[in-house]
């Protein structure tokens, strides 16, 4: 496996990728799939979407490896273009509908919302629960909650992205939080039957 701090490795990876090494190219695939993976099922519906998405995003990602200037992290720039063509795939959707609501008492509402969940039954729970929880989400909370969370962007960033305003995005965040604490109730609550 390549060390991706050995920056004389990785250039000689891509090197070999922009030429065509058909074993190069597995291997540069090899090495971020997991990661870009669960990228993918965080925006999609089911496995076999997070793969057709991870699959354009990786044909992306060898179509412009040419372009990469090695000037920051490869496995960012990967994580980028998987994260934006997973983005382009979900407002492809028919389903995807932006969910706008009056944000004239945006503040107050957010100031009057519970947010606390207990972290430490959270964290108990397994990576494939938490995910499932979030995937129960509607697309544009979802979108919102993973862009905010696991992309951190802000939320000036996410409406720039998604084309809604910044008081959308927060309020769709502040709702998605909601939701989640609703269905880990619901999911701690069943388990406990």
């Amino acid at each position: 496996m390549i060390d991706l701090s050995d920056i004389d490795n990785v250039k000689q990876l891509v090197g070999d990728c922009i030429k065509g090494d058909r074993i190069s190219q597995q291997k540069f695939y090899q090495l971020f799939y997991g990661k870009m993976l669960s990228i993918c099922m965080r925006y999609s519906d089911n496995r076999d979407e997070a793969k057709d998405i991870l699959h354009d995003g990786f044909i992306k990602v060898f179509g412009n490896l040419k372009n990469f200037a090695f000037n920051g992290s490869i496995e960012g720039w990967v994580k980028r273009i998987v994260t934006n063509t997973a983005i382009d795939s979900v407002r492809k959707k028919k389903n995807f509908l932006v969910e706008f609501e009056d944000n004239r008492n945006y503040d107050k509402r957010i100031d009057d919302f519970d947010d606390n969940i207990e972290f430490e039954q959270i964290n108990q729970l397994k990576v494939e629960v938490i995910m499932q929880l979030i995937q129960k989400l509607s697309p544009m909370y979802k979108m919102v909650f993973n862009l905010y969370v696991f992309e951190e962007l802000t939320h000036k960033e996410i409406a720039e992205e998604l084309n809604i305003n910044i008081g959308t995005s927060k309020s769709n965040y502040a709702k998605a939080k909601r939701n989640l604490k609703r269905f880990f109730e619901e999911y701690t609550n069943g388990n406990k039957k």
